[in-house]
């Protein structure tokens, strides 16, 4: 039976363990201890050490009692910051933050839910595949955690991230992919005062440049921006270099490589009417997923929110998650909506309800995985 006293507990206490971007090593022993008092096996990898972190990625495997392929479930261990020092008050049928940091529920929220499921299971004697489930590190920092994680380790071919915005039912099935793009200008160095004329200023030609590249939403598919400018060594020095860091982000590839080539050769064609030179550089960030609504792991979800009596709501986002690099591992993956609120911001809060309402989605899940393996379909 579903234990709400309980598992309100759990996320408390998880939200009180800090575990801000790379510095997850507390939490993830908390975690470890956890599965160790479940008896189930947990395995770290070395991505903290490949990433500058004090933890690497875990991935816990519960034994099922049936002869199924395992499913994986997985969420992510580290938190935005103001993220030390959190304090979870619970205010009626909510839990927020205390306003002076961030709740954490992104994604301590789907981690308490997890265990909560785990238990029930045994609890109940309820017959259930093999879990595996992978707990990730430095999501927050550009899905670094899952970037450096061994997929090969994983057994399960069906999987299920659960670190999206929205209601409980909210399916993500489209995702973007993503390109970050470094722009440098090179001019030439003059004092500002006694001869400028012999200087090429790259801040001025970074700016001509800057004003002609499309910049914020492209299409109802596709966005770029610009973020980071730094440049120059002194108010009295003619610029010799500019640097700039932005992105371009498409729910369409064919329409990430367009813009990414148009504003590289905006950039290129303009800092040379400007007598400088210019470089780009491209890295590719994490590839879309798109899902189709009749593929294996969107219906099984579809079919588990509506024998719980949820209404499924398939979406996009604008948004990256580590659900983007389990499909692109070749493991087919849907975020699902957990219900959390305001993330990233010292408003932050979660419904009890929505959590668990969570518990109840995920047990639906497993259940209705069960029966198609069983039924053949």
């Amino acid at each position: 039976m579903l234990n709400q006293k309980r598992l309100v507990e759990k996320f408390i206490e998880m939200v009180s363990i800090s575990s801000v971007s790379l510095k997850e090593g507390e939490f993830k022993e908390f975690l470890k201890r956890e599965s160790l008092k479940r008896g189930l096996a947990v395995e770290e990898d070395e991505a903290g050490k490949i990433i500058g972190g004090n933890a690497g990625n875990l991935l816990v495997r519960v034994p099922g009692n049936l002869d199924l392929p395992p499913l994986l479930f997985s969420a992510h261990m580290d938190t935005v910051k103001p993220g030390e020092g959190i304090k979870a008050v619970v205010e009626g049928e909510i839990i927020r933050s205390r306003g002076d940091t961030i709740l954490g529920s992104d994604d301590k929220a789907a981690i308490a839910v997890l265990f909560e499921v785990i238990d029930i299971l045994r609890e109940e004697n309820r017959l259930y595949p093999p879990l595996e489930l992978l707990f990730t590190v430095a999501e927050e920092e550009g899905l670094k955690g899952a970037k450096n994680f061994d997929f090969s380790r994983v057994q399960a071919r069906i999987a299920y991230v659960l670190d999206a915005g929205g209601e409980p039912g909210t399916i993500v099935i489209k995702s973007p992919w993503h390109h970050e793009i470094e722009y440098m200008v090179y001019g030439k160095a003059a004092h500002a005062g006694i001869d400028p004329e012999n200087g090429v200023n790259a801040i001025k030609a970074a700016a001509a440049a800057l004003c002609r590249m499309p910049c914020g939403r492209v299409d109802e598919e596709t966005t770029c921006n610009l973020g980071l400018i730094a440049g120059g060594k002194a108010r009295n020095i003619v610029a010799d270099f500019c640097h700039i860091k932005g992105e371009a982000r498409s729910l369409s590839r064919e329409k990430l490589h367009k813009i990414t080539e148009e504003l590289t050769s905006i950039f290129l064609r303009e800092v040379e009417r400007e007598g400088a030179r210019g470089e780009v550089k491209i890295q590719a960030l994490y590839p879309g997923v798109k899902l189709d609504k009749e593929s294996e792991v969107v219906k099984i979800a579809a079919r588990a929110c509506a024998r719980i009596g949820i209404e499924p709501v398939f979406t996009g986002t604008g948004g990256g998650s580590d659900a983007s690099i389990i499909n692109g591992a070749g493991i087919p993956c849907a975020n699902l909506g957990i219900g959390m609120k305001k993330v990233h911001t010292t408003e932050e809060y979660i419904k009890i309800d929505d959590l668990l309402t969570d518990v109840r989605l995920v047990l639906s899940i497993i259940e209705t995985y069960v029966e198609l393996r069983k039924a053949g379909n």
